[in-house]
């Protein structure tokens, strides 16, 4: 979870809404509304009204009239949504992260749709059966206040001096899916699941707690409450117009290695038994459309998922400054999956969280 806007008085059915309602507090839908509602890991809405969701939702429903009700939450709160609701299904599409979209496939949450330009996608970064595709890829990161430190902590074991003492902070895994991705990098830096819960166990002295959203997070960076958070590469440098003393990092496993992170995309899979079905495969296709994912960088401070578009605006070329030096690795999605309960059991246990 990610958004660092506080909820509104136009969310008092728990749902922001962009455009009119789709369903009253009672959650009555009618299959003939011009509007479709989309359950979303957060990042990807300004905070000042001017990010991705926020131009490419007002276009679209300029262009077609249909509407869109954006609810933000954890990527694994979102999935967790749709399990509640799965015998009164409320939203038409999920937009969530790994490892939390191959959770809802796995639990039969999404109805299998290739939107149209999906072919353009990398296979890594969509599903073989076709029940999710990647409309926004991303990079997990860290991020650090750049007024009281100086330089960054180059390395994991720097995040353990006693100056970060209640002053560091990580969102929570299996709630958040920036959160799930720092057990997800611990495991990659550290080589296995023993040295990388040591680690965090150790860590956990200076992690001032729980936070079901990273976006939360990036404000009180900003603002130096915190000194090093964890997020995203596209949410941070998004809000960098609003939180401009935010600095973004990736810490290296040991002294004198090299940096590294994994590929952490917004995927978008189409809800099984949608009440708008027809209406969301469009827009689906709209994400994916080449005028949307020029977008993705110029607008939303992020990494477009089709392989041939190859933007060339300033956010893109900063973005590629931001990653120059750090490598990038594939982790095994289908083993955090089979096996992301194990392992969030043994972060509660070695964190005492």
């Amino acid at each position: 979870m990610r958004s660092p806007l506080k909820p509104t008085a136009a969310a008092v059915c728990g749902t922001l809404v962009l455009g009119a309602a789709l369903t009253g507090c009672g959650g009555v839908s009618r299959a003939d509304a011009r509007e479709i509602t989309v359950y979303s890991a957060d990042g990807l809405r300004g905070a000042r009204g001017d990010g991705f969701y926020d131009r490419v939702f007002k276009d679209y429903e300029k262009k077609t009239g249909i509407k869109i009700n954006l609810v933000e939450s954890g990527s694994g709160a979102a999935v967790q949504r749709l399990v509640r609701e799965k015998a009164n299904t409320k939203a038409d599409i999920v937009v969530t992260l790994p490892p939390f979209v191959q959770q809802a496939a796995g639990k039969g949450l999404l109805e299998p749709y290739r939107p149209k330009g999906s072919e353009q996608v990398a296979a890594a970064d969509k599903d073989p059966d076709g029940r999710w595709t990647a409309v926004v890829n991303n990079y997990f990161c860290f991020i650090y206040n750049k007024q009281q430190l100086q330089q960054p902590p180059r390395t994991w074991q720097d995040l353990t001096d006693a100056r970060f003492k209640n002053k560091l902070q990580y969102s929570t895994p299996g709630v958040a899916g920036d959160g799930t991705a720092v057990v997800v990098q611990a495991l990659h830096d550290f080589g296995g699941q023993g040295p990388a819960m040591e680690f965090l166990k150790k860590l956990q002295a200076n992690n001032v707690g729980p936070s079901s959203s990273t976006g939360q997070l990036a404000p009180k960076t900003d603002k130096g409450e915190l000194l090093v958070a964890n997020g995203d590469v596209q949410m941070n440098y998004a809000n960098m117009k609003s939180m401009p003393n935010q600095g973004i990092f990736f810490p290296a496993a040991r002294p004198g290695a090299k940096p590294s992170t994994f590929a952490l995309p917004y995927a978008a899979g189409l809800v099984r038994n949608a009440p708008h079905a027809a209406q969301a495969k469009k827009f689906l296709d709209h994400l994916l459309s080449p005028e949307v994912q020029k977008q993705v960088s110029a607008v939303g401070g992020g990494f477009a998922a089709r392989t041939d578009i190859r933007p060339t605006d300033r956010n893109a070329t900063e973005l590629a400054k931001i990653m120059d030096g750090v490598d990038i690795f594939r982790p095994d999605w289908n083993d955090i999956d089979k096996n992301l309960s194990a392992y969030l059991d043994a972060w509660k246990t070695a964190t005492g969280s």
